[in-house]
């Protein structure tokens, strides 16, 4: 028995187990500049194909000169983390105090966020089990926000010094990938060598599985404290807790969960995949039965590979009633027909397994598509195709052992997605040949390509979601609202993009204040409207962006004699443009006189003022930078624009009345909730409470911009709600996935659960 250390030891100790951390995470920070810097050099050589080249030149430049800085930055950044009470202004706030946060704080906090939490579906255990053991050192303390132990705080400081050298966040999406999986392998490492350090000083030798799963949550944000999820309750409760609680819990990433459409079951869905990891990996015995299991790391037998590759195909489905029976009953029976024919197989192919990592797997798979082929809420004629999938995706789960560990791996991403598409509502209601055909057309490419593993998935998810894009917006009522409200976004991104324009333009310009109000309030609206219905470059859209620096130059003082000539000259065209443009605001002609009124007052004034004209030039370049105005437009949807049906109807002279604009309802989301809205996935089904009802609605339009997003209706009417609102609701649980759990977490789940009543059966 080891003998407990005394309290001055366990602070030493505790001190120096976070000065180990931070010591191998700056080695691993070394040989993370050399792995980014080669997978930028890579990318660099096939630049033709990039994305975004000029990022790409930009970054890899950039990187040469400040790639030194940023490791020290990084590193000199976690050495300071280690010393007590040192105040930290980056970041989110984590009191009880309201405060206001920069979007680029916030940026740097959401992305750090999503590098840990990806970091806990590969390392949950590792990273909580070395919270609980420091924790444990210090008893009557709880850990600070702010603990370099947090991954989310070693994370956010790579990120912020990344910022800090002058490189911009979507230039960290070049690297995100490589920084990702060099982080995963690394970092597990690391907790994991300071977790064994601390055991062999005799802290916390064993942690018991309910410890393991408990977790105190921080402080939420913006000054909210939430408990943690119970297991029978709502989204909501889950979502209502900020990324680094979400994290402390082990939650899986945002954008893999909105893959699904499923409301996240926080720590338990990350539990499921853990235990099965476990269980591959032969960390620990499943509950109930006394079985370790090798590592998962092998080559599978070559005989049960080959015996899978040249295993028979089932039927195609049935496409006719040649019996007289009903079709659905026909699919009905072939479904129940495919899966004892699969379970059939699978007995076979045990046979064949030379191990018992192998058995295992295709008893897991098998209950796991057990589960799914018993989901009677899937449409009997696509069940059968997710029939099929049971044998390409057991073939995967043998040679990629990451299909157990990732939430978001390719395969489990498509499976889910497919379903959240035809699970979540009524089958009546999805019963689509399109969608069904598409589904078959999924499948038999995966069956095409049986040796291609995730990447095969990867593409066929990639045109699956293409598919919805089109697929969802057919009907005709649907793509008349999507046209609006695509141009409501683009008119309204417009005008607000043209008042920023003029405020940063004539800020240092002595522009007087009624002529200011009116390019603020009015002409940046005309801009937008001509923008949206004529294009930015069309003559008549040209000669408004042109009206406003000349009524800027005509308001201003006229001290000499030709000015004041060309005025008089200029002053009937320009009135006749400020009136047309008032016009295409639908404005009546009452209204237009009194702007014109006050513009003409100003404007005499000007025309006797002996104070300094303004600068030419300046003029001059407001003016390249309205004509250019569409190239600085920048979307990140955490502000709402001002929308409602009728302005819709006003503007556009069209019939809103199937459209209901969800412009009321909610609080303010925190970061986390906008991340999640703008990563849902077309096609999910959702119960939204509007107007005092609860209504069944599909995802099933974003627009080009994500501003905007489109649900709909069984009964034909649509939802236009925008990313803050969409997020507020998201968040107060007013718009809630239908399924508690994706497909797969469920059928997981499942398996799992039957294992556990029956354990004799996974070698069998």
């Amino acid at each position: 028995m080891v003998n407990p250390l005394p309290a001055q030891n366990k602070s030493q100790l505790a001190a120096h187990i976070r000065q180990r951390l931070v010591d191998e995470a700056v080695q691993s920070m070394a040989a993370l500049r050399e792995v980014v810097e080669l997978h930028l050099t890579t990318l660099l050589r096939d630049v033709a194909s990039a994305a975004e080249p000029q990022l790409l030149r930009e970054t890899w430049s950039l990187y040469q000169n400040q790639g030194k800085s940023w490791f020290e930055g990084t590193a000199k950044a976690w050495r300071s983390a280690l010393k007590p009470d040192v105040p930290r202004p980056a970041g989110l706030p984590l009191s009880n105090t309201l405060e206001l946060v920069s979007t680029e704080t916030v940026e740097n906090q959401i992305l750090a966020s999503r590098i840990a939490l990806s970091l806990m579906e590969a390392a949950a255990s590792e990273v909580n089990d070395l919270r609980k053991r420091l924790k444990s050192l210090n008893p009557h303390q709880e850990l600070s926000a702010q603990d370099i132990v947090h991954p989310e705080v070693l994370a956010l400081a790579m990120v912020e010094q990344w910022v800090a050298c002058g490189f911009s966040l979507e230039s960290w999406q070049l690297i995100n990938a490589a920084v990702q999986q060099h982080v995963n392998a690394q970092w597990r490492q690391i907790y994991a060598r300071c977790n064994a350090e601390l055991v062999a000083q005799g802290v916390m030798p064993v942690i018991a599985p309910e410890a393991r799963a408990q977790s105190k949550p921080v402080a939420a944000p913006y000054g909210k404290a939430e408990p943690a999820a119970m297991p029978n309750q709502g989204s909501a409760a889950v979502f209502n807790q900020d990324p680094s609680a979400m994290a402390a819990r082990g939650a899986p990433d945002w954008p893999a969960l909105a893959g699904s459409g499923a409301a996240p079951g926080g720590a338990r869905d990350l539990g499921v995949l853990d235990q099965v990891g476990r269980l591959m990996a032969g960390l620990v015995p499943v509950p109930s039965f006394p079985v370790a299991f090798q590592a998962f790391q092998y080559v599978p037998s070559p005989r049960l590979m080959t015996a899978l590759a040249h295993r028979p195909l089932p039927a195609e489905t049935l496409d006719g009633d040649a019996t007289g029976q009903a079709l659905p009953e026909l699919l009905v029976q072939q479904v129940a027909q495919m899966a004892g024919e699969l379970q059939q197989q699978s007995g076979e192919l045990k046979k064949l397994a030379q191990n018992d990592n192998e058995k295992a797997i295709i008893e897991l798979i098998t209950l796991m598509f057990q589960s799914i082929l018993q989901e009677d809420r899937i449409p009997p004629g696509i069940r059968v195709w997710f029939a099929r999938l049971q044998m390409p995706v057991l073939s995967l789960a043998l040679t990629d052992p990451n299909f157990f560990n990732r939430q978001d791996h390719p395969a489990r991403l498509l499976i889910d997605h497919m379903g959240s598409c035809v699970l979540g509502f009524d089958a009546s209601a999805v019963n689509s040949e399109d969608l069904a055909a598409e589904i078959k057309r999924v499948v038999q490419v995966i069956e095409q390509y049986p040796d291609a593993g995730e990447r095969v998935y990867q593409r066929v998810y990639e045109e699956f979601k293409e598919f919805l894009k089109g697929f969802l917006t057919q009907k005709t009522a649907t793509q008349k609202v999507v046209g609006v409200a695509q141009q409501v976004e683009q008119k309204e991104a417009l005008a607000i993009q043209c008042t920023i324009e003029l405020r940063n333009q004539i800020k240092e310009i002595p522009v007087r204040d009624g002529i200011r109000d009116f390019l603020y309030k009015v002409w940046s609206e005309v801009i937008a409207v001509a923008s949206m219905r004529q294009g930015g470059q069309h003559e008549t859209t040209l000669a408004l962006k042109k009206a406003a620096t000349d009524l800027i130059w005509a308001a201003s003082a006229k001290p000499d004699r030709a000015d004041r000539a060309r005025l008089v000259a200029d002053l009937p065209g320009l009135l006749q443009s400020l009136r047309y443009g008032m016009g295409l605001l639908g404005w009546s002609a009452a209204v237009q006189d009194g702007h014109i009124k006050v513009i003409s007052d100003i404007l005499a004034d000007a025309f006797m003022s002996k104070t300094p004209a303004i600068d030419v030039e300046l003029v001059q370049a407001l003016a390249e930078r309205l004509v250019h105005l569409e190239d600085y437009f920048t979307s990140d949807g955490a502000e709402e624009l001002p929308l409602d049906a009728q302005s819709i109807e006003d503007l556009l002279g069209i019939d809103a009345s199937d459209l209901e604009v969800v412009a009321s309802g909610g609080g303010e989301a925190n970061p986390v909730m906008m991340a999640w809205a703008q990563n849902l996935s077309l096609g999910a089904w959702f119960a939204l409470d509007y107007l005092d009802q609860s209504v069944q609605v599909q995802y099933v339009w974003r627009s080009p911009l994500a501003h905007l997003h489109l649900f709909s209706s069984v009964v034909g009417r649509s939802y236009l709600i925008q990313t803050a609102r969409l997020a507020a609701y998201l968040q107060d649980g007013m718009l809630r996935p239908q399924e508690e759990a994706s497909l797969m977490v469920r059928a997981t789940r499942n398996a799992m659960a039957k294992l556990e009543v029956d354990p004799a059966r996974l070698l069998a």
